[in-house]
């Protein structure tokens, strides 16, 4: 058992390595500017790519569920991000964000009766210092209306991740996945309307494959297992894998676009990937409590 979650960590561990490498893809293959266009056709498509593939629709409850969820994990959080990056420095923005398993942990501890120990949130507050080390800078100005937006994505997606594990659905996972996708995508598009104006009119080859590679690759596969990992993980294990994304980030632009690593990033680094260590131990009591509660349920 021990073995299948650790299997369970690593396949959920891959989402938030690909959400590190979506820098680099938006810097160097998307058109600039289109931050709200590039989140749309992460969403829209890969979720009616999702529903098509199952032919399974929302029934009952699930219509407003979906619709909930795919506002808080994709939808209100994407357009909170664009404006906490817009407003912010990206170190400042990731920090912020980085509080996330900490609120987590909380909701998790309110909503699904998870107790919320010492050494998670220790974690948690390691997590947000490693994170600051790695993409935090000296000169880093602070923007009121940024922190907030940055602050209430974080809120919303925790929200959205607590919720996603309290309302488990009966449908098939690639289904509940694309319910959301299409929800947070069509609250997203008039949006971008809005602030962007109308798609560009050409796009060259690199655009499409960099459209492409967010629609399947960063959208479709990554929501998949990191709905998959919330279905069989407890939701603060699995939103402390969401710190790999900056490490990821940071290790791409060191390695293909040449950018420096400093001595305090590296350090951020190892404090960041220690926090995730701690996060993801069972103590053995806990494993032991659950059977006793169980036998008195039942006598």
């Amino acid at each position: 058992m021990l073995r299948n979650q650790s299997g369970t960590v690593l396949l959920t561990a891959l989402t938030p390595a690909i959400w590190g490498t979506t820098y680099l893809v938006t810097t160097e293959l998307l058109p600039p500017g289109r931050p709200l266009l590039a989140a749309v056709i992460r969403a829209l498509p890969a979720g009616l790519l999702l529903v098509a593939v199952t032919r399974r629709l929302p029934a009952g409850i699930w219509w407003w569920r979906a619709l909930v969820l795919g506002a808080l994990n994709i939808g209100v959080f994407f357009a909170l991000l664009f404006v906490g990056a817009y407003r912010l420095p990206g170190g400042v923005a990731a920090t912020v964000g980085a509080i996330q398993p900490l609120l987590v942990a909380l909701l998790s501890a309110g909503l699904l009766g998870e107790r919320l120990s010492v050494r998670t949130t220790l974690a948690a507050v390691a997590g947000v210092a490693g994170v600051s080390l790695l993409v935090l800078r000296a000169d880093a100005r602070l923007d009121a209306l940024g922190v907030a937006a940055a602050l209430g994505g974080a809120v919303v997606m925790a929200l959205g991740v607590v919720l996603s594990k309290r309302w488990q659905s009966p449908a098939p996972l690639l289904a509940t996945t694309g319910w959301q996708l299409v929800a947070g995508g069509l609250l997203l598009l008039p949006v971008a309307l809005l602030v962007e104006g109308a798609p560009p009119a050409t796009l060259t080859s690199a655009n499409l494959a960099g459209y492409a590679y967010l629609t399947i690759i960063g959208s479709a596969l990554a929501y998949v297992l990191w709905f998959r990992g919330l279905r069989l993980l407890s939701a603060t294990k699995v939103t402390f894998l969401g710190l790999l994304s900056p490490v990821v980030a940071t290790a791409l632009g060191w390695l293909v676009l040449g950018q420096e690593l400093t001595a305090a990033q590296a350090l951020g680094a190892l404090v960041v990937l220690a926090a995730l260590v701690v996060a993801q131990r069972n103590p053995a009591r806990t494993l032991t409590a659950t059977p006793r509660v169980l036998v008195g349920k039942e006598s």
